[in-house]
């Protein structure tokens, strides 16, 4: 059977210009060479693939593949093909794209929000991503369910379950890219229920204030003391967005009354508690706080992510919604905004099989290590500065003198160190005032830096 043209060789776009196949031919060919498009040493397809592609004679290809290895353009040697001359004479050689320029790239980043990307299971995930792939059914490979893929969804029912507390049922999880995107769905779910503002904590973080305003959604502040967020203080807003597990960044759980107040707020105001459950996984000198969605389900949103636990750049969170949120959250989600099924698949064998636990177990130690060894730096070199927040997280909140954390912070960056203060995260229209501190993501750094990174904070403190 004949050979189509689909199936020879390499893809080579031409279009033949002037008089006669052979001279157009050339002329394509080699204007290709000259302003850039076809790199040196890129290999051409064969004279006969090539001439199948155009619907021209064979010869027509060769002559023209003569004339510019002649003329120095291309080079060909036998066996490895035609390919475009590494210096090409007489045409200039193609400026190279210029690269972007970084600016004040840190050298060291104790910025919260990030784990240890370099202790990323690659080689747990390599194994969990080829059973996947083996076993997956072909309609993994459609548009798929815009609830995320149904093997996820179960097997997060049964991890949340398990070890946070959170009632879940799989038809009312939503596989959604991150603790953003979940907030962006629910926005606006929430709006098309006429709600126009949302409470939120005094500290918290900008992006997310920043993603429920673009929205068109109001956020106001909650005032916050030494026992968390004043949920007594909800009065007649529709929804609350809260850190209750260890509020950010300031690193206390909520109360345990604050949390009895913000359920019966919900429940006689039929409100709905929007949980961020982001770093649940990492409890070090206590038990861990159990998510509030279990103690009522049909009134608390859970958003959980594997930004902190895995890596953010996975894209992979998820929402376990009241049954009455279910379908306008899917709706407001679109068919079309969907994550990766393959990532997917990936994160559920890796939880079923119980790869996941290992591997939150090995971070669990590896950043209980960093933290004792932050608090032991900073116990000889810092003994007048407090830090609080250390129970659970990936982060420390170190209180400064009075008056000190905006000159700490531009010392640590003259010092290409990245670190902020707590200011950074307080509510434009808080009532509450942040105290100097510092907020220090202890987990971001690699290994082979963290001692250095360590360091240079100990340096810039006052």
């Amino acid at each position: 059977m004949a050979n189509s043209w689909a199936t020879l060789g390499v893809d080579l776009l031409l279009e033949p210009t002037g008089p006669g196949l052979r001279k157009g031919l050339t002329n394509a060919l080699r204007e290709a060479v000259r302003s850039g498009r076809l790199a040196p040493g890129t290999r051409l397809p064969s004279s006969r693939s090539l001439a199948v592609d155009l619907g021209i004679a064979r010869n027509t290809v060769a002559e023209a593949y003569g004339d510019l290895v002649a003329e120095g353009w291309l080079s060909a040697r036998q066996g490895s093909g035609t390919r475009v001359a590494e210096r090409t004479s007489p045409g200039p050689k193609a400026a190279p794209a210029p690269r972007p320029r970084k600016r004040g790239r840190p050298v060291y980043d104790l910025v919260p929000g990030t784990p240890d990307l370099s202790f990323f299971p690659r080689a747990e995930w390599l194994k969990a991503a080829r059973r996947a792939l083996t076993v997956a059914p072909n309609d993994a490979f459609g548009y798929g369910d815009p609830r995320g893929r149904v093997e996820l969804r179960t097997a997060l029912a049964q991890y949340l379950s398990r070890a946070r507390g959170v009632r879940a049922d799989p038809d009312r999880i939503l596989v959604c890219a991150g603790i953003s995107h979940g907030l962006k769905i629910l926005s606006a779910a929430l709006q098309a229920r006429g709600v126009r503002g949302i409470a939120v904590e005094s500290f918290g973080l900008d992006v997310h204030y920043d993603q429920l305003a673009a929205t068109g959604l109001r956020t106001d502040p909650l005032p916050f003391d030494e026992r968390a967020t004043r949920t007594d203080e909800l009065t007649d807003q529709a929804a609350v967005l809260l850190t209750p597990a260890h509020q950010f960044p300031m690193g206390v759980p909520l109360h345990p009354d604050r949390r009895a107040a913000v359920v019966d707020w919900a429940r006689r105001t039929g409100g709905l508690v929007l949980e961020d459950d982001y770093d649940g996984e990492f409890r070090y000198d206590r038990q861990p706080v159990g998510a509030l969605q279990g103690l009522d389900p049909d009134h608390v949103v859970y958003l959980g992510t594997a930004s902190k636990s895995l890596a953010p750049g996975l894209r992979l969170g998820w929402m376990v919604l009241p049954p009455g949120l279910a379908e306008e959250a899917v709706a407001a989600k679109g068919e079309a905004d969907t994550c990766g099924a393959m990532d997917q698949l990936t994160l559920a064998e890796f939880l079923t099989s119980g790869a996941y636990d290992r591997h939150v177990r090995a971070a669990r130690l590896r950043y209980r290590r960093r933290r004792d060894a932050l608090t032991e730096a900073l116990a000889v070199r810092a003994p007048d500065i407090r830090v609080t927040g250390i129970a659970a997280g990936l982060h420390a909140v170190l209180r400064l003198p009075p008056g000190t954390e905006r000159t700490v912070v531009q010392a640590a960056a003259w010092q290409g160190l990245a670190l902020h203060g707590l200011g950074r995260y307080r509510h434009t229209r808080a009532v509450t005032e942040a105290p100097d501190a510092l907020v220090v993501g202890y987990a971001t750094p690699p290994d082979h830096a963290w001692a250095a990174a360590l360091e240079a904070l100990c340096r810039v403190l006052p």
